[in-house]
C-alpha cells in the first residue's frame, strides 16, 4: 500500500504546486505569510477533525516531540513559497524536490536501511533526471527570450535569490525526511505525527496572522485567498498519505516522493502556457521508469 499511498500525494502535491504558483504575487512581499495561513487553516481544521471524530488517541505533548521535523518542513515550504515570486515552477520544483536524493542518502549512511542494486540504480535515475530537468528547462527558457528578444520579467530572473531558495528547500526538507523516517520508526505513529504537524502549522499560521494583520496592518480577506485555499487542500490531501507512505518504507519513498515535480511540470505547461521540449519529455519518461523500477522490484 505504500506505494499507492506515494501515488496519491505525489500528484496532490504537483497540484497544489500549481496553486502554490498562481497564489504568489511578485508584487506581494507578505504572499508567502498569506498562504502559510490558509495552509495551517486548512490543516488545522483537519487536525481537529482527526482528533474529534476518529479513534485516534492524541497526546498533545507529541507537538513538542515531533518539533524538530514539523519546525523543519514549514520552514522549507516558506522558503519556498518565498521563492516562487521569482522563479518559475518548472524550474523551482525539480530543484526543490532534489531533496528526496538527500534524504534517501541519509536513511541509507544513518538508518542501516538497504537496498538492491536494481533500486539504487532508480534513485540514481531520479535524482538525476529531476536535475537534468531543471538545467534543461533553465536554458531553454533563457534561449527563447533570447531568440524572440524579450525582457526576462523580474519575478523570472535567476539571481543568487531565486537559486539559493530553492537549494536551501531541498536542505531542509531532506534533513526533515531523515529525521521523519527516524521519528515514525522510533517514537511515535503515523496519525500522531501527521496531528502533530497540521497542529504546529496552525499556531504558524495564527502567528503569521498576527504579525500580517496585527503588526503590518495588511488587509487579508479569507474569501479573496481561493486560489492559496485550493493550494492548502491539496497540500493537506498529500500529507495525510505521505506519513503512511514513508512509514512503510523510507528509503524508497523520499526519493519517490520528489517526482511530485514532474506533475508539476507538466500541470505548468498546461495551464501556465509554457511549453516542454522532446529532450524534456525524454528526461521525464527515464523518471517514470525510476518510479516504475521502485514500485515493482
Amino acid at each position: 500500500m505504500w506505494f499507492i499511498f506515494t501515488l496519491v500525494s505525489i500528484f496532490s502535491w504537483g497540484a497544489a504546486d500549481l496553486f502554490y504558483k498562481k497564489g504568489s504575487d511578485p508584487k506581494d512581499p507578505y504572499s508567502h505569510l498569506r498562504i502559510v495561513m490558509m495552509v495551517g487553516l486548512v490543516m488545522g481544521i483537519h487536525a481537529f477533525w482527526t482528533i474529534l471524530f476518529t479513534d485516534i488517541s492524541y497526546d498533545p505533548m507529541n507537538i513538542i516531540r515531533y518539533l524538530p521535523v514539523s519546525s523543519m518542513y514549514i520552514l522549507s515550504m516558506t522558503i519556498g513559497y518565498i521563492g516562487l515570486r521569482y522563479i518559475e515552477l518548472s524550474v523551482s520544483s525539480p530543484v526543490m524536490n532534489s531533496s528526496g536524493a538527500i534524504a534517501s542518502l541519509l536513511t541509507f549512511i544513518f538508518l542501516g536501511q538497504v537496498m538492491t542494486g536494481l533500486q539504487f540504480f532508480a534513485v540514481a535515475i531520479i535524482s538525476v533526471g529531476i536535475l537534468l530537468l531543471s538545467i534543461l528547462e533553465k536554458r531553454e527558457a533563457d534561449l527563447d527570450r533570447m531568440r524572440h528578444k524579450e525582457k526576462i520579467d523580474r519575478k523570472y530572473q535567476i539571481g543568487a535569490l531565486a537559486i539559493i531558495l530553492p537549494i536551501l528547500y531541498a536542505v531542509i526538507d531532506g534533513v526533515g525526511t531523515f529525521s521523519d523516517a527516524f521519528i515514525l520508526d522510533k517514537v511515535m505513529s503515523e496519525n500522531q505525527a501527521n496531528t502533530s504537524y497540521e497542529l504546529t502549522f496552525l499556531i504558524c499560521a495564527i502567528l503569521s496572522g498576527i504579525y500580517l494583520i496585527g503588526i503590518k496592518k495588511q488587509k487579508f480577506n479569507l474569501f479573496e485567498e481561493r486560489t492559496k485555499g485550493y493550494a492548502a487542500l491539496f497540500e493537506t490531501f498529500g500529507q495525510f498519505f505521505y506519513v503512511y507512505a514513508i512509514a512503510g518504507n523510507a528509503i524508497i519513498v523520499t526519493p519517490l516522493i520528489s517526482c511530485y515535480s514532474i506533475v508539476s511540470v507538466i500541470l505548468s505547461r498546461i495551464f501556465l502556457k509554457e511549453k516542454l521540449t522532446r529532450t524534456q519529455y525524454l528526461v521525464i519518461a527515464g523518471i517514470m521508469v525510476g518510479i516504475f523500477i521502485l514500485g515493482f522490484e
